[in-house]
C-alpha cells in the first residue's frame, strides 16, 4: 500500500475512534507499520489539515490523536448547537418516551397499548435524536424489538441513572404518564 492509502486509511480510523483517540501503537498495529512510517503519517496528516481549509485538525494529548474540529468555526457549531436544541419534542415524542423511560425494555405494541394509538412516527423521532435505542427482542411470538433508553436520554434530562426518574404516584397508568410527561416537558424546557 502506497504513503497516501496509508494516510487516507488512519485519517478515517482516527474518524472512527471518536472521542477515544488512538494510541500509536494502536495506529502502528492496525496499520502494521514501524514506528518512523507511524510518525511520518501523522505528521504528514497534520501538515495537511493545518495547511488547507479544511475544518478538521489533528490533536495529540498524552499520546493520544484524535481529529477535532477547528477553533476558528467554534462560533458555526455553537450555532448549530443553538439550533438543534431548540427543536423540541412533539407532545406524542414526549409521552412516548415517558412510557419507553418509565416500562422498560418494551415492545411499540405494548407502547401503543399505554398509548392507543400508532406509534410508529415517535420512536424514529427518538430513534433519530438517540434517546432510545433497539435493546434486543422479546421472546415471544414475532420476536418484536424492544426499545429502552440512552444515555443520551439521561444527558439530555440531565440524570445521571434512570432512579433519578421521578416516582410515578400510585393512581392509574395514564394519570401517572401524564405527570411523568409533564416532568420531561418541563425539563426539556428549561
Amino acid at each position: 500500500m502506497e504513503l497516501t492509502e496509508f494516510k487516507g486509511v488512519l485519517e478515517g480510523l482516527l474518524f472512527a475512534s471518536g472521542d477515544e483517540g488512538l494510541e500509536m501503537n494502536q495506529i502502528k498495529q492496525v496499520l502494521s507499520v514501524n514506528d518512523e512510517t507511524a510518525q511520518l503519517l501523522l505528521e504528514e496528516l497534520k501538515y495537511d489539515y493545518e495547511h488547507s481549509q479544511r475544518g478538521l485538525s489533528l490533536l495529540e494529548r498524552k499520546g493520544v490523536y484524535y481529529l477535532t474540529t477547528k477553533s476558528e468555526h467554534a462560533l458555526y457549531f455553537e450555532k448549530m448547537q443553538e439550533s438543534t436544541s431548540q427543536s423540541k419534542l412533539s407532545q406524542a415524542a414526549l409521552e412516548t418516551l415517558s412510557i419507553i423511560a418509565y416500562q422498560q425494555p418494551i415492545t411499540r405494541v405494548e407502547i401503543e397499548d399505554i398509548r392507543g394509538v400508532k406509534s410508529d412516527g415517535p420512536i424514529q423521532t427518538l430513534v433519530s435524536r438517540f434517546l432510545i435505542e433497539e435493546c434486543g427482542r422479546k421472546d415471544t411470538s414475532g420476536r418484536p424489538i424492544l426499545f429502552q433508553t440512552t444515555k443520551e436520554f439521561l444527558t439530555f434530562f440531565g440524570l445521571t441513572s434512570l432512579e433519578e426518574l421521578p416516582p410515578l404516584p400510585n393512581e392509574d397508568v395514564d394519570h401517572a404518564l401524564e405527570e411523568a410527561d409533564l416532568f420531561f416537558t418541563e425539563i426539556e424546557n428549561h
